[in-house]
């Protein structure tokens, strides 16, 4: 089963090459927190993604413009991304892409994928075993508190 989940937080450290990106569940049952989870991915990634989330559309295409447009120029459609997979630390992603009736899954890198998302407007989703894996398998995964963040005098 897949859970929806929304990019709910990009992490740009300027201290490093590692930034983070959050999943948060879009709507858990009633009762129950949403859960969520931090990827590490690279400083380009992560400024493409928030490019893209900007709106911000550069002079030429980049890398994931690239791939939409070859996606519609050769008759698909993204439909959503999913990422269906933890392997010894690795999350692994499929870009589900639907053309003439038929459902195509591409490997992708989780960070790429969610680029293209957030650049299309499509549904992210991951499968209930990754949720679960993430939170045995990757406890020390957790992004640094920015300045500001957790005050409780907001």
């Amino acid at each position: 089963m897949n859970v929806p989940m929304e990019l709910s937080r990009v992490l740009i450290l300027d201290s490093g090459s590692e930034q983070f990106i959050t999943l948060t569940e879009q709507a858990p049952p009633e009762g129950r927190s949403p859960r969520s989870f931090a990827i590490k991915i690279g400083t380009a990634e992560a400024m493409a993604i928030e490019r893209r989330l900007r709106g911000i559309a550069p002079p030429r295409p980049q890398t994931h413009e690239l791939l939409e447009s070859v996606i519609r120029s050769l008759g698909g459609m993204l439909e959503r991304v999913t990422i269906h997979r933890l392997e010894s630390g690795t999350y692994y992603a499929n870009l589900v892409i639907v053309r003439d009736g038929e459902t195509i899954e591409v490997d992708a890198r989780p960070s790429d994928a969610i680029a293209l998302s957030v650049g299309c407007l499509i549904p992210i989703e991951v499968a209930e075993e990754v949720l679960v894996e993430s939170a045995e398998e990757r406890p020390d995964v957790e992004p640094p508190i920015e300045a500001g963040e957790g005050d409780d005098d907001e």
